[in-house]
């Protein structure tokens, strides 16, 4: 008998029903020489401190730092839970084969592999590996399953981050809570490995707000033609000095003295990974981070989009032939479909690059269709939809226009942009935040060099803005960049391997800092509690609040993942680096405490 075990009942129903597994009973499908069953998500977690040692269970600073000699798993402590793992194990032990159908990425190999592992397995395992749950998908991942060993490396990395997650969290939480608490205090200072670095940043954002101090400056502008025209001298620290060239110009003509027009083209926006659909969501939309990647995981249940969980923007070149049949299946967006039919799709290193996909690529629609999507499912579906069409059609073609002009010798500028052919842009609706600079979008009337005529002046007062408060979808881009300020994509890109967190698992990251009443969220702004800000206050281990150093430990446990790092050697670090930060905090005489 072959089992196959998927990561939700939803998902192996699926599966069952292509394959023809379609007797269902207690826990399983069965048919056809399969049984098809499921976890819920985790089954088993690493053991507590507790369970390895009857000291470990009173918190105390004698006992730190936790280090178990070898960590083990355990069932999670639930009936329904408890009930599924029997019928599992049952049908592990009568198996002649498992298929290992969780889902495709490190995670759902740790899930697997863990009740594998309590179960007791002893047979040959393979792994179906699909991008979405398609019957065609489902029927061509079982035609070349793989062994899994091959994917040994998945789970070593999903292993030392879990491993990691506890060592650091389970010692910092109690070494800060016993340390630095008040006295008669209840409160527990939850410190985590992405958490606490997380919480740092937006803590760091709100001081720069509440330390920042405006400063006073004035803007020389005039009025030629109902254009606004800028001097290029840029900011005045001075009324005076302002006042001194408006004076100069007041009463004197305004000269055009150059035209420029330089035409150049813009690229269709790269195809989402899960954080840059977030960071859209969370813009257009005021979705949270949670609510979009709980949308885009039910899209890829009900079989419209693949999968989700990824951290690329790219497609990979086997994907190229099947993109004119995902086209055809999008029937709502035939008037943009249209228009490629019947011709050869480009392809370009923008949208299809090997290089750039590992286990998955860029999430897309399937080209198959649903009819019971909700009105939320729908709005992101559609914004990935639009995004893979617009790939396909041509680049947007425009003419930047720099206009300069003079008055009493001051110098002023006007820039504007006219959309000569929109491309890609006909899929997109003209919408205000997607705007650059509203001077840089305008469209200038035409001026001829040499003409001149009157024209309004005017010395306008300013203040200096502070730094904007954290949104989600900022917080997001800050995450993935370990706080550096990026815009530009391809440098972001290289910046995502010390990201911190991965993609999947930021959402959880963020809202655990809201439960935590860490930071609460105000519209779409974020901000940092008290307690979030006493918390990161009292933290002076650098190790514990940088991104850029939690980013450090992400690019290993990626190149765990990839081989190119030793698993043992990351977990012994961390064991040097959690023994290290005990013994710098139970040597810390101040009398820093939480407020």
């Amino acid at each position: 008998m072959i089992v196959c075990i998927a990561e939700k009942p939803s998902v192996a129903k699926e599966i069952a029903d292509v394959i023809g597994a379609t007797s269902r009973h207690d826990g399983y499908y069965e048919g056809n020489g399969y049984q098809v069953t499921w976890t819920f998500g985790h089954l088993c977690t690493l053991k507590e401190p507790h369970d390895y040692t009857a000291n470990w269970k009173n918190w105390n600073l004698g006992s730190l730092p936790m280090i178990p000699p070898r960590f083990g798993i355990k069932l999670i402590n639930d009936k329904g839970i408890e009930k599924q793992f029997r019928t599992i194990e049952s049908l592990y032990s009568k198996a002649d084969v498992i298929v290992n159908c969780g889902d495709a990425g490190q995670e759902g190999e740790l899930i697997q592999r863990w009740v594998m592992q309590k179960a007791g397995v002893k047979c040959p395992v393979k792994r179906l590996w699909i991008s979405s749950l398609t019957e065609e998908a489902i029927r061509e991942g079982f035609t070349r399953l793989q062994d899994q060993q091959d994917f040994k490396s998945l789970y070593e990395a999903g292993l030392c981050r879990a491993i990691g997650d506890w060592l650091l969290g389970m010692n910092a939480t109690r070494l800060y809570t016993i340390k630095y608490r008040t006295p008669n205090s209840r409160q527990v200072l939850s410190i985590g490995r992405v958490q606490t670095p997380t919480l740092a940043l937006v803590v760091n954002r709100q001081n720069e707000i509440d330390n920042f101090k405006p400063e006073q400056y004035w803007e020389l502008k005039t009025t030629y033609r109902d254009t606004v025209f800028s001097s290029t001298k840029g900011r005045f620290t001075s009324m005076d000095e302002g006042r001194k060239f408006l004076e100069s110009i007041n009463c004197e003509p305004f000269a055009i003295t150059d035209v420029t027009r330089k035409e150049g083209k813009d690229y269709a926006p790269r195809l989402f990974d899960l954080t840059s659909l977030q960071v859209e969501c969370n813009r257009k939309f005021a979705m949270s981070a949670d609510d979009t990647l709980k949308i885009i995981q039910s899209l890829y249940e009900k079989k419209v989009t693949t999968y989700p969980r990824v951290d690329t923007q790219f497609l990979s070149d086997d994907i190229y032939p099947k993109c004119p049949r995902i086209l055809e299946g999008l029937k709502a967006y035939s008037q943009f479909t249209e228009p490629l039919k019947d011709r050869k799709l480009p392809k370009t290193k923008r949208v299809f690059d090997n290089s750039k996909v590992t286990d998955h690529h860029a999430i897309i629609p399937t080209g198959v269709w649903s009819e019971t999507l909700l009105p939320n499912e729908k709005r992101v579906y559609d914004l990935v939809a639009r995004r893979f069409i617009a790939v396909f059609y041509p680049d947007c073609q425009y003419a930047q226009t720099t206009v300069l002009g003079e008055s009493a010798k001051v110098e002023f500028k006007a820039t504007g942009r006219e959309i000569l052919k929109p491309g890609w842009r006909v899929l997109f609706e003209k919408d205000k935040t997607d705007e650059k600079n509203d001077d840089d979008e305008r469209v200038l009337p035409t001026f001829t060099v040499g003409e001149s005529g009157p024209h309004q002046p005017e010395l306008q007062e300013k203040w200096t803005q502070p730094p904007k408060p954290y949104t989600e979808a900022t917080l997001l881009r800050a995450m993935e960049t370990a706080g550096k300020l990026v815009a530009d994509e391809e440098l972001r890109d290289a910046m995502k391997e010390n990201g911190i967190g991965r993609p999947s698992t930021r959402a959880a990251i963020i809202e655990t800092l809201y439960k935590r009443n860490y930071m609460r969220k105000e519209k779409k702004n974020i901000y940092p509690t008290a307690m979030g800000m006493n918390l990161i206050g009292i933290i002076h281990e650098e190790l514990l609040k940088s991104a850029e150093l939690t980013g450090i430990w992400e690019k290993r446990l990626r190149e765990i993942e990839r081989s190119k790092y030793s698993p043992t050697q990351f977990i012994d670090e961390l064991k040097q680096m959690v023994s290290g930060l005990v013994h710098d905090v139970l040597s810390d005489n101040s009398s820093r405490l939480l407020q």
